[in-house]
């Protein structure tokens, strides 16, 4: 290499030189969360209900069941060809409804059906506990349904914190929830329990929906993960 060579490169200016950087982490409004969070449970729980019944009143359980089941499987083969992520929150979802399902199939019993919810419950509520004591609770592995979340995000000490205690929120709602299903079926007839079991159940949801958006929101804002209302796109 000659002399004029080194000089030159020495010589350099630093705007020539290219500095890889990486793009800042995407913080979302929480306008967008919870629009995420509506999409999410809008495909995985309420088109199947709303399917279900529609069915259920025009046919049979039978086939009400695959209706609602067939919509859950499709949602799953739209997001895998159109190569989206996996929805942890649609698997849990089709995972209680494909048990549901064989079961009415194999038996035919209406207070079988309607009883399924209670050990769907109870199963869940074990499956949220149990995980506790594991290194990823199940709030941890479908947070990314609702916000990206990356490992470096969930190693976060305050980010470990709530999804820890938003998964044993949602176990105690399953428990609760479980019991006073069994409660009602074993109580009242068929009709006054299909009637009453929504409004007793739901006002038990909607709370528990708001505070782990509330909670989520907390921490979001400690963390610096939400956008400020008037921060530019």
């Amino acid at each position: 290499m000659t002399l004029t060579g080194t000089i030159e490169r020495v010589s350099r200016p630093p705007s020539s030189i290219t500095v890889s950087r990486s793009s800042p982490p995407e913080r979302p409004r929480l306008r967008a969360v919870v629009g995420r969070l509506a999409v999410n449970l809008w495909i995985a729980c309420v088109i199947p209900a709303v399917l279900f019944y529609l069915a259920l009143v025009t046919f049979n359980i039978s086939v009400a069941v695959v209706v609602a089941l067939g919509w859950s499987y499709g949602a799953i083969g739209w997001r895998w060809a159109t190569k989206r992520r996996r929805s942890g929150l649609l698997a849990l979802t089709v995972s209680v409804m494909t048990v549901r399902t064989v079961i009415v199939l194999s038996t035919g019993n209406t207070f079988v059906y309607f009883v399924q919810p209670v050990f769907a419950d109870a199963a869940a509520a074990a499956i949220f506990l149990g995980s506790l004591w594991t290194a990823r609770p199940i709030v941890a592995r479908i947070a990314p349904d609702f916000y990206p979340v990356d490992a470096a995000l969930a190693a976060r000490p305050r980010i470990r914190q709530l999804f820890r205690r938003l998964t044993l929120l949602w176990g105690l709602v399953l428990v609760v929830k479980g019991g006073v299903t069994l409660w009602l079926l074993l109580s009242l007839s068929t009709v006054n329990f299909v009637l009453i079991k929504g409004s007793a159940i739901l006002p038990l949801t909607l709370v528990a929906t708001v505070a782990t958006v509330a909670l989520s929101a907390i921490v979001g804002r400690q963390e610096g993960l939400l956008r400020p209302a008037g921060h530019p796109a």
